[in-house]
């Protein structure tokens, strides 16, 4: 065989090749991770002499209530992990229920990354329902209480907290009633407590979304590190 031939027949097996592996990296990087959809401001900084806009994204402050055991705790004590929240109270025939099964299910769908999620439900109706009372409901479901708080609290401080740091009205459209809180909405908090969606706790289409988004939140720093490690 010439050379000529030998070399057709390199950039002939060669192309496709290049092609095959350049489109297998070009679409893992192009995964699309959960958007942000809430931002406090806008920032100006310099990199390399060069002037910058950057978006400072709103992050869930940090709040402290009681939970179903009785005990105070705060979400800085789970900083650094996922949070999928929710706003219930236990006498609600529909469809708080569902929600909490369905919570209940992804929580099991968790067992081996439990130390990287945890679950949030807050009672709207806090006057209601007492640490006993929550902690009966909680048991009725068969909830894990590792990494499941169930909350109450001051009723102001949970819906200032609903209103003003999840967005409650602006994530039901406006039709949540600022005197009780009734939303079937999950939300999904990545590691800095930046809300990264909201999904229908009671539809199936909704909650295979939500899973997927929470795998991809759980690589999200990982993922990062890797594309470091080829760049250097």
């Amino acid at each position: 065989m010439s050379k000529k031939a030998i070399w057709a027949l390199l950039l002939v097996l060669g192309v496709p090749l290049t092609a095959y592996f350049l489109v297998k990296y070009f679409s893992e990087e192009a995964v699309v991770m959960p958007r942000r959809y809430f931002h406090d401001s806008v920032v100006e900084k310099t990199k390399d002499g060069k002037l910058y806009k950057d978006t400072v994204w709103h992050s869930v402050a940090n709040f402290t209530f009681t939970n179903q055991l009785g005990q105070t705790v705060s979400a800085d004590e789970v900083k650094g992990k996922i949070l999928v929240v929710d706003f219930f109270f236990t006498r609600c025939p529909n469809p708080c229920p569902t929600l909490t099964r369905n919570m209940k299910r992804m929580q099991d769908s968790y067992l081996k990354t439990d130390t990287l999620i945890h679950f949030i439900s807050f009672s709207v109706d806090p006057s209601r329902d007492s640490v006993p009372v929550l902690k009966a409901y909680a048991d009725r479901f068969g909830v894990r209480h590792n990494n499941w708080w169930m909350l109450t609290g001051e009723k102001k401080d949970i819906y200032d907290l609903a209103f003003n740091e999840f967005k409650a009205a602006v994530v039901d459209g406006g039709n949540v009633d600022t005197a009780f809180i009734h939303t079937s909405k999950f939300y999904l908090l990545d590691k800095e407590r930046v809300i990264r969606g909201w999904y229908d706790g009671t539809d199936t289409a909704s909650l295979r979304k939500m899973a997927r988004d929470i795998s991809l939140l759980i690589l999200e720093k990982d993922k990062k590190k890797k594309r470091n490690l080829f760049r250097k």
